[in-house]
């Protein structure tokens, strides 16, 4: 039965199919599952003592897929077709399911049932759930926050009736008890974030919390597809991604700059990766980078000892290495923080909520105006010169506005307008704020610098979604400001070969002339 089940049933396969639960939650195509699966040392999958936990099943494609390769794999050593399935379902395949419904897909797609203890389930347990479980948990809740997610309690802490996402792997101090016993391999696809309940759809990523609880079950082998955001930036992520980065047991890592390469129809920016990870390897990273069609491979260690985060493109790696030989003085030391004057970005809206006077639609005589967003579209507000602003840096300077998001995080991605401001001119936190300078002519030299293709290849290596904040120009070198500056003088300045020219030139987007007065 289950060798019949297993070879006719997914013709066409609805796991190919099937829709997200949300951008948050992505199913797993059964391709990509193979391909993690490709991965692992095939002789895993003949091994009857070989365990295998999947600890956010969604529609089980993971343990299904494993239990292919077993049911092929164990036939030499168990030729009953029964035996070996009930072997393989009841001693290797083991998976935490991330709601009460997908616990319903996984066992449906691995039993062939939804209950394990069914008429129809290729094998029978005594229980409902088999091996692949689910517990309701509740969120432990401190300072309206849960201590191990992070999850808002204002969202989150809800009637028993409906889904609190609070998942069994990463709500607890010691995962190992709860199967109680080791695995050679854990494999997923783990949720990804959490609203918090902040404005403009504001999330809190958790799926490196499940890649930190599977390291503490001491597997053998680790492979999981997650956001690529990590690489770079990241809320709350920074410790995650330096022991990440540092941990040299990462053999290899599949890097999808485009996200619908994984996941059709899904948009997660920055795109996304899955590694495999062992445990025995001290080493240097396979690391394969998947772009239009084409993948680029490298050997290499994901970052050096004194580097914080991971460089995805290894051209882009070659020419910071070159530019910083030389370069001294970072442009990130003339970028503000956000806010550059205490101004939120939804101030247009109102000033009630902040105990501000109103704003003004018309200019004021002798006053000062304020770039910000009218709903969508970027227009100013003006107010007097005895107006109460919170900041008041750089209020009499020539400077550049640059919108504090713009594109996904790809090479060929470009800023919407800049804007050349002068004194009395300030910006909401939709924009950092670029100087000062001492002149209009210095500003707008500044802004030919970043019109340059090289600029922004810089940029980029630490730009890896739709956020342009102060650390993303981190690797771009100051220059002086006293003269316009082109790519040409800029490759010849630092050096740059023929290639890595090449590089730039073909992955770069020219950027128009343009910007606001």
């Amino acid at each position: 039965m289950a060798n019949k089940l297993y070879n006719t049933m997914y013709n066409p396969d609805v796991l190919s199919c099937i829709a997200n639960l949300s951008n948050d939650e992505v199913f797993t195509p059964p391709e990509v599952a193979n391909a993690m699966l490709d991965l692992l040392p095939q002789e895993l999958f003949e091994d009857p003592d070989t365990k295998f936990l999947d600890p956010a099943c969604k529609t089980g494609v993971f343990l299904r897929e494993i239990a292919k390769r077993l049911l092929k794999g164990l036939e030499p050593i168990y030729p009953d077709l029964q035996e070996r399935t009930d072997h393989i379902f009841k001693e290797q395949l083991y998976g935490i399911a991330i709601t009460e419904l997908t616990s319903h897909l996984s066992r449906r797609s691995l039993y062939c049932s939804k209950t394990a203890n069914g008429n129809y389930s290729v094998t029978h347990f005594e229980t409902v759930d088999g091996n692949v479980r689910y517990k309701t948990i509740q969120h432990l809740w401190r300072n309206r926050r849960c201590v191990f997610c992070g999850a808002s309690q204002s969202q989150y802490d809800r009637p028993a009736d409906l889904e609190t996402h609070a998942y069994e792997f990463i709500h607890t101090l010691k995962p190992e008890d709860i199967l109680k016993m080791k695995f050679d391999v854990i494999i997923s696809n783990p949720p990804y974030q959490l609203s918090d309940g902040g404005a403009q759809a504001s999330a809190i990523p958790i799926y490196h919390k499940f890649i930190e609880k599977a390291k503490k079950l001491n597997p053998r082998y680790i492979s999981m597809i997650i956001p690529s955001r990590w690489m770079t930036g990241g809320r709350g992520l920074n410790e995650f991604r330096n022991e990440m980065i540092h941990d040299h047991r990462f053999l290899i890592l599949h890097d999808f700059i485009n996200p619908n390469d994984c996941f059709t129809g899904v948009e997660i920016k920055g795109g996304v990766c899955y590694f495999l990870w062992q445990s025995d390897y001290d080493g240097e990273c396979e690391i394969y980078r998947h772009e239009k069609g084409k993948i680029v491979a490298s050997r290499r260690y994901l970052a050096g000892p004194t580097e914080d985060i991971f460089i995805r493109y290894n051209e882009l790696l070659h020419i910071k290495e070159k530019v910083w030989a030389t370069a001294k003085i970072s442009f990130d030391t003339i970028v503000s923080s956000m806010r550059p004057y205490g101004f939120r970005g939804d101030i247009f809206k109102g000033t009630e909520k902040y105990s501000l006077p109103p704003l003004n639609k018309d200019p004021v005589p002798d006053g000062y105006r304020i770039l910000g967003l009218d709903g969508a579209k970027r227009s100013y507000r003006y107010i007097t010169k005895n107006y109460p602003i919170p900041k008041k840096d750089m209020l009499d300077d020539f400077k550049l506005f640059v919108p504090r998001n713009w594109g996904e995080g790809n090479l060929d991605d470009l800023p919407a307008a800049l804007y050349i401001a002068g004194p009395g001119e300030l910006c909401t936190e939709t924009f950092v704020q670029i100087g000062p300078f001492a002149s209009k002519e210095e500003a707008q030299n500044a802004y030919s610098y970043f019109r340059t293709k090289f600029f922004r290849a810089l940029v980029c290596i630490r730009k890896q979604d739709q956020g342009a904040s102060k650390a993303v120009y981190h690797f771009v070198p100051m220059q002086d400001f006293s003269k316009p500056w082109t790519d040409e003088e800029l490759y010849i300045k630092y050096g740059l070969s023929d290639e890595e020219i090449n590089f730039i030139e073909s992955m770069i987007q020219p950027m128009a002339l343009g910007g606001d007065d």
